[in-house]
């Protein structure tokens, strides 16, 4: 057992480089205002919490981008290991 994620959505944008439970930073582009965020971790029992800036959402809520950089962090938590994974999220204009 870990404090991993088996899987990471922001709704349906492209994380680059491909996620991997291994792999803790990640960049993506968007042109929409919010994205839905899933966040499934490894193991049964570990904890998630998500976070776009400071502001908390919830797992399978939606998170609301500024313009330019915005920094997204999903911390997993299972026993005494966590783990801390990092999305930068870039929103343009279309």
């Amino acid at each position: 057992m870990t404090a991993s994620l088996q899987s990471l959505d922001v709704g349906a944008l492209t994380l680059m480089p491909t996620f991997d439970p291994s792999v803790t930073a990640y960049t993506a582009t968007t042109t929409n205002a919010t994205n839905k965020i899933t966040a499934t971790p490894a193991s049964d029992g570990a904890t998630v919490a998500i976070r776009n800036g400071s502001t908390a959402v919830a797992n399978g809520g939606n998170a609301t981008w500024a313009d330019g950089e915005n920094t997204l962090t999903v911390d997993v938590a299972y026993g005494n290991s966590a783990m801390t994974y990092t999305v930068r999220v870039t929103k343009t204009t279309a």
